[in-house]
């Protein structure tokens, strides 16, 4: 059984370095992005294209923090997800970078869709009301889990401490 954690623990050693080459090469297009946009001039157009490169490092930023969660919490600690408190830490990691990038998102599909098509004003609208919804499931998530925190409140010291040592 300790062999086939140690291969899980290889692939996801291997998946966080993906993830952080996804977003140096995101973060490498939004900068090309955006300079093309600086270089072209500074115009309602180059504004435009400025918002896609926050978008650009929007999505570079949801792809390191899956890499850092990912190397923290199954690499490095070797914890793997199961207590509910691993797996309330683990889902807020996730989910604040989550719900910021594609906020984010949803606002440069609102630009973009106010200065080009008001018809496409649709799709950021939704998506900006289904993130609102997973918000709130999120909160509802965490506020009905409150009582295994204080079932297990030696886990919830562990990983204080775990914190520390990362530090």
């Amino acid at each position: 059984m300790k062999f086939v954690l140690t291969g899980f623990g290889l692939v996801q050693g291997v998946m966080a370095v993906l993830f952080a080459a996804a977003s140096l090469v995101l973060t490498l297009i939004a900068a090309r992005v955006g300079w093309d946009a600086v270089v072209a001039g500074l115009d309602k157009d180059g504004a435009q294209e400025i918002i896609e490169a926050v978008g650009l490092l929007a999505a570079a930023v949801v792809a390191l923090q899956m890499a850092q969660t990912i190397a923290e919490e199954e690499v490095i600690r070797e914890a793997h997800v199961s207590a509910p408190t691993r797996v309330r830490r683990f889902l807020s990691r996730f989910l604040v970078v989550l719900v910021v990038a594609l906020v984010i998102e949803g606002l440069v599909g609102t630009f973009k869709a106010l200065h080009d098509d008001l018809t496409l004003l649709v799709y950021p609208a939704a998506l900006l009301v289904a993130i609102s919804l997973l918000l709130a499931a999120w909160g509802v998530f965490l506020r009905m889990n409150r009582s295994a925190e204080e079932l297990e409140p030696e886990a919830m010291e562990e990983a204080k401490q775990e914190d520390r040592k990362l530090k």
